[in-house]
């Protein structure tokens, strides 16, 4: 009897553990899935011990997996991945299925978007789940198929694929641009108080101290939005400034260096083909757009 109730799963446990997994907490968990976090509790303790293995312990900053709970997290997404395909009914040669991509908030809004979204009406089977949330989200937890990431990672079983090099400058209203070059004192928009560890924002209070930050936003395509008033010059990648007609490029003698940007998959969906149809997609997208991220001349 022991054998048969540990050899006895339910889907639905299995999936209650799936949003545990990635997102760590009984209550990301409950949110995603539409139930109260008693309900994700319940579930866990159920698969456990139908299975007599635990797989997740509980620490101050949420649950962790377990040796065993990372194993079967490979097995559960695996066949996550595998009834979502079959739900569409999978095309001879063609991606099927749902594929989730994270981004930094100001490439996904300023870049990602509009350019992800006609992939997928190019497949008519493809599902996208682009996610633009500050906080970037887990490959390893399974909370994203593909993350599109500044700098190479140090660790982490994942392939990393070089999608270029993001160069930023000052851009601010033709208006503003003239008062500044006249000789004005320049102000500035740049991150909140909460994201005041941001590169950029550190790197603009190291060389700009004395001048003052009018407005604060959480990410660069707000940021541009609120320079298109004339309130400040915005520290802007090129691939936004450039698309924004109301603003020009200004010469404050100094910028950030390039950074340089990478697309990371796990390394064990190399040959997931509807993960890396729609990697090859975006790698392909860069490359084409190349010219959009590097600098111009001040105009």
């Amino acid at each position: 009897m022991a054998d048969q109730k540990r050899t006895a799963m339910d889907w639905e446990d299995l999936r209650f553990f799936l949003a545990l997994a990635r997102h760590g907490t009984l209550s990301g968990a409950a949110r995603t899935l539409g139930v109260n976090h008693a309900t994700v509790a319940r579930r866990l303790q159920a698969l456990e011990e139908g299975l007599g293995v635990k797989l997740v312990e509980r620490r101050p900053e949420g649950y962790v997996l377990t040796p065993a709970g990372t194993r079967a997290l490979d097995a559960v997404s695996d066949m996550d991945h595998a009834a979502r395909t079959l739900g569409h009914g999978e095309a001879e040669g063609a991606p099927t299925g749902l594929v989730r991509v994270n981004a930094p908030p100001g490439l996904a809004l300023g870049f990602l978007t509009d350019r992800l979204a006609r992939i997928a009406l190019r497949h008519p089977g493809l599902d996208l789940d682009l996610a633009t949330n500050l906080r970037s989200v887990s490959l390893e937890r399974h909370e994203t198929d593909i993350a599109i990431r500044m700098d190479r990672p140090e660790d982490g079983d994942v392939i990393a694929w070089p999608l270029g090099s993001v160069h930023h400058g000052f851009y601010a209203t033709p208006e503003l641009c003239r008062k500044v070059e006249g000789g004005a004192l320049p102000t500035f928009i740049g991150f909140d108080e909460a994201n005041a560890f941001v590169p950029h924002a550190a790197w603009l209070a190291r060389h700009f101290p004395r001048v003052r930050v009018v407005f604060r936003a959480n990410n660069h395509a707000a940021q541009a939005i609120a320079a298109r008033s004339g309130v400040g010059i915005a520290l802007l990648p090129h691939y936004i400034g450039k698309t924004e007609g109301a603003l020009r490029l200004i010469d404050l003698r100094s910028v950030p260096p390039p950074r340089d940007l990478f697309l990371l998959t796990r390394r064990r969906d190399r040959t997931a083909f509807t993960i890396r149809a729609v990697a090859d997609e975006i790698i392909r997208i860069f490359a084409q757009e190349q010219a959009l991220f590097q600098p111009s001349p001040a105009r």
